[in-house]
C-alpha cells in the first residue's frame, strides 16, 4: 500500500499519521512537542513514531514521502522560523535534520497552507481554481489558492491573514504581537476576549458574569447563544462583523469563488456562518456581491492537520 507520512507540528502536540491517496489517515499517533526541547531528540522521536505506525498496519507499506505542516514554516528554506509557540527558537532546519534519518522526499509548509492543499486535494475545493481557507482555532490561519495554485510567497510565508491589522481598536495583540490583528478578534481565544469585552459595556444578565476567563469554553458560548444569552449573541455578532468585513477585503485581491472555514470555532455552526455571510455581503464591493460563498471545510471527519501535511507529497502524484 502506498502511503504518505503526514506530520503536524503544534505547540502542544505533534501529530503523525500514514495517509492514503484519499486523504484518510489510516493510523496515527501523537506526542507532546514540549517534551523534546532538543531538536535532534525531537527528530528521533518522529522516526520512532513512524516506525511504530508502519508496524501497526496490516499490509506492506511503501512510503512515498513525508509532508510537514508547522507554524512559521518556510517551504522554500525547509526551516521553522521563530515560531511563537514552539520550544526551538531562531531558524530550525527541520527538513535537513529529518533527511538524515529518512531517505524520502520531505516537504515543509506553513500549517494553514498545508491544510489548504488538503482542502484542494481531499475536501470540498476539488476542482476549484480560486479559494481561501480560513482556520479558526486558538489563532487564525489562512491559505490562498489563485488560478489553481497555492500562493506560497518569496520565502514561503504568504497568507498570514490572521496578522493583518483590522484597526478595530488596535488594543488586542496577535500571537506575533500585531496590535489590532484579525486573529486577536476572530478565533476561539478572540471570542473569549470578546465575551469579557461585552460584559464590560452591557449590563444585561448573562451566565458569564459568574464565569472566570480561564473557565470559558467555546461550546459554552454556543450553548448560551442557543439559549438566548444576550452577551453570547452580542459576542458572536461582533465576531462575525469583523470576520465578514475581513473576508470582503480579502476578496478584492484574489476574488475567490469560496471561503472555506475550518477549525474548532466552526463548531458554533450558524452563529459563525450565517452572521459572517451577512456581514461579508454588506461590505463586499458591488461587483462581487452574490458571487462569493462561505462554506464549511470538507476536511471534517478526516484528521485535517495530518492529511493536509500529507497533501504536500500527494499533490505531486495526483498531478502525474
Amino acid at each position: 500500500m502506498e502511503l504518505v507520512v503526514g506530520i503536524d507540528i503544534g505547540g502542544t502536540k505533534t501529530k503523525i499519521g500514514l495517509v492514503n491517496k484519499d486523504g484518510d489517515s489510516i493510523v496515527h499517533d501523537f506526542f507532546r512537542t514540549k517534551e523534546y526541547p532538543n531538536i535532534d531528540d525531537f527528530i528521533l522521536k518522529i522516526k520512532a513514531v513512524v516506525n511504530q505506525l508502519i508496524a501497526k498496519t496490516t499490509t506492506n507499506v511503501s512510503l512515498l514521502g513525508v509532508g510537514i505542516g508547522a507554524p512559521n514554516a518556510s517551504s522554500k528554506k525547509g526551516t521553522i522560523e521563530n515560531a511563537a509557540n514552539l520550544v526551538w527558537k531562531g531558524s530550525t532546519p527541520i527538513v535537513a535534520k529529518l533527511k538524515e534519518h529518512m531517505n524520502l522526499p520531505i516537504k515543509l509548509m506553513n500549517d494553514a497552507s498545508a491544510a489548504t492543499l488538503g482542502e484542494m486535494l481531499f475536501g470540498h475545493a476539488k476542482g476549484m481554481q480560486d479559494f481561501i481557507l480560513i482556520t479558526l482555532g486558538t489563532g487564525l490561519g489562512s491559505g490562498i489558492v489563485a488560478n489553481g495554485k497555492l500562493i506560497d510567497g518569496f520565502n514561503g510565508f504568504a497568507g498570514e491573514l490572521g496578522h493583518v491589522d483590522i484597526a478595530t481598536d488596535g488594543m488586542r495583540l496577535t500571537g506575533l504581537g500585531v496590535k489590532g490583528g484579525l486573529e486577536a478578534y476572530v478565533s476561539a481565544t478572540g471570542l473569549k476576549r470578546t465575551i469579557m469585552y461585552m460584559l464590560s459595556i452591557y449590563m444585561e444578565d448573562s451566565i458569564f458574569r459568574n464565569i472566570a476567563y480561564n473557565d470559558l469554553h467555546g461550546e459554552d458560548i454556543t450553548k448560551a447563544a442557543e439559549e438566548g444569552d444576550f452577551i453570547a449573541i452580542k459576542a458572536f455578532d461582533y465576531t462575525c462583523r469583523i470576520l465578514g468585513k475581513a473576508l470582503a477585503n480579502f476578496t478584492t485581491f484574489s476574488q475567490p469563488e469560496a471561503f472555506f472555514l475550518l477549525g474548532g470555532l466552526t463548531s458554533s455552526d450558524k452563529w459563525i456562518f450565517e452572521g459572517t455571510k451577512k456581514y461579508m455581503e454588506e461590505y463586499l464591493l458591488e461587483i462581487y456581491k452574490g458571487d462569493v460563498k462561505i462554506l464549511p471545510s470538507g476536511m471534517h471527519g478526516k484528521n485535517a492537520a495530518i492529511s493536509g501535511a500529507a497533501a504536500l507529497i500527494w499533490q505531486d502524484f495526483k498531478n502525474k
